[in-house]
C-alpha cells in the first residue's frame, strides 16, 4: 500500500507540472505576435496535454477520481504577466524549468513505452535556442547584478525592491535606534534611497553599456571572418544547423545560401554562433538604468514615509510593520520563479530581514549611548 500512495502522489505531481506547463505554453501562444512562434508554443502545450492525460489514466486506473486540469495559483499570475508584458517575459523562466526537467521521465517505468522521455529533452533543446535567440524588451533588461543564465525581467523586479526595501529598512531603524530626532531618521532615510538608487542605476547603466561594447567588439570580429575567411565560416553554420538536426546535405547548403548576403550571414552568426542579437546588442543602458533606479527606489521608500508625519518611536513601530510586510510580499513573489511555497518564502525573507534590521537597531543604540546622542 506504501508503493502504491507513493505511485499516486507522484502521478499528482506529473499531472500538475504537465496541466502547469500546458497553460504556460497557452498563454504564451496568445501573448506571442510572432505567428510562427505562437504556433510552436501551442504545439507544445497539445504535448504537455497529452502528457496531462496520460498521467490522469494512470489516476483513475489507481482508483482515484479524475484530477481537475485547473492551473495553479502561480501560473494563473503568470498568464496574467504574458498578456501584459508579452510571451518574452515568460521565455527564461520556461527555459530554465525545461532544462531541469529534461530528465524527469528517465527513472519511471511508466514511460518507458511511450515519448515522454524524449518529449521532455526536446521541449527543453528548444526553449534553450528560443531563450538564446529572442531579443528582449525593456522590461528585460532589468536584470542588473541580479543577472544569471536563468534569470528573467520578474527576478530583477523583485531582488531589485527587495535591495531597496532591506538595505533602507536597516539604514532608518539603527539611525533611529541612537535616539535621534525623527527629521534627523528621516534625513538619513532619504539619503540612504537616493544613494543607494543612484548606485544601482550607474552600476547598471556601466554592466549594460559593457556588454554592448563587448557585443559590438564580437560582432567587428565576426565580420572580420566572414569576409576573409567565408568557407569556415560555412563550415562553423553547417555543424551548427546539423546539431540542431538538419541532415547534412541541407546544412551545407543552407549555410552557402547564407553565406552569399556578408550582412545577412553576419546576422545570422551573431545569432546562432555568438547568441547575440545585432539589434539589441544587450540592451539600452540608460533604460536599464532608470529601470533600476526606480525599483531600488519602490522597496527603499516604504520605511522612510512613516517619518514624515510621526513621532520618532512610532515610526519606528510603523516603518518595522511596513518593512515586514513588504519582505513578505516579495519573498512571496519569488515563488513565481522558484516554484517554492508562498507561505515559506515569505516567513523566510520576513525573518531574515528583521533580524538584519533588529541587529542594526541595536548596533545603532549602542552608539547612541557611546557618543551621547
Amino acid at each position: 500500500m506504501g508503493s502504491n500512495r507513493a505511485d499516486v502522489r507522484r502521478y499528482r505531481r506529473n499531472h500538475r507540472a504537465e496541466v502547469d506547463g500546458a497553460a504556460l505554453y497557452r498563454a504564451m501562444a496568445d501573448a506571442e505576435e510572432n505567428a510562427e512562434l505562437a504556433k510552436v508554443y501551442r504545439d507544445l502545450a497539445a504535448v504537455e496535454e497529452r502528457h496531462a492525460g496520460f498521467w490522469a489514466r494512470r489516476l483513475t486506473a489507481a482508483g482515484q477520481p479524475e484530477p481537475a486540469a485547473r492551473p495553479s495559483a502561480r501560473v494563473r499570475v503568470l498568464r496574467v504577466l504574458a498578456r501584459r508584458f508579452g510571451a518574452e517575459v515568460l521565455v527564461p523562466l520556461v527555459a530554465s524549468e525545461e532544462a531541469r526537467g529534461r530528465r524527469m521521465y528517465d527513472d519511471q517505468p511508466e514511460t518507458s513505452e511511450t515519448s515522454m522521455r524524449s518529449d521532455e529533452r526536446s521541449h527543453a533543446f528548444l526553449l534553450g535556442e528560443i531563450r538564446n535567440g529572442a531579443s528582449g524588451g525593456a522590461l528585460a533588461r532589468l536584470e542588473g547584478r541580479h543577472r544569471t543564465p536563468g534569470g528573467n525581467a520578474l527576478r530583477a523586479a523583485v531582488l531589485g525592491a527587495n535591495d531597496g526595501l532591506l538595505s533602507n529598512l536597516s539604514l532608518v531603524l539603527g539611525v533611529a535606534g541612537s535616539g535621534v530626532a525623527s527629521g534627523t531618521v528621516l534625513l538619513a532615510g532619504l539619503a540612504g534611497l537616493l544613494a543607494g538608487a543612484f548606485s544601482m542605476a550607474l552600476g547598471e547603466w556601466v554592466s549594460v553599456q559593457s556588454s554592448r561594447e563587448l557585443a559590438q567588439r564580437q560582432l567587428d570580429i565576426e565580420a572580420d571572418e566572414i569576409a576573409a575567411l567565408p568557407d569556415e565560416e560555412v563550415e562553423e553554420l553547417r555543424l551548427i544547423y546539423q546539431a540542431k538536426g538538419v541532415p547534412e546535405e541541407e546544412a551545407t547548403a543552407l549555410a552557402k545560401r547564407l553565406m552569399e548576403d556578408p550582412d545577412n550571414a553576419l546576422d545570422v552568426m551573431a545569432r546562432e554562433e555568438l547568441g547575440i542579437d545585432p539589434d539589441e546588442r544587450g540592451g539600452n543602458p540608460w533604460t536599464a538604468a532608470l529601470a533600476s533606479f526606480l525599483l531600488f527606489s519602490v522597496g527603499a521608500v516604504i520605511p522612510v514615509l512613516p517619518f514624515f508625519w510621526l513621532p520618532t518611536l512610532a515610526a519606528v513601530l510603523v516603518s518595522g510593520l511596513a518593512g515586514a510586510a513588504g519582505l513578505f510580499a516579495l519573498g512571496a513573489a519569488t515563488t513565481l520563479f522558484t516554484g517554492r511555497g508562498v507561505l515559506l518564502a515569505g516567513l523566510r525573507q520576513m525573518v531574515l530581514g528583521l533580524l538584519a534590521a533588529g541587529v542594526t537597531y541595536g548596533l545603532g543604540a549602542l552608539l547612541g549611548v557611546s557618543l551621547g546622542l
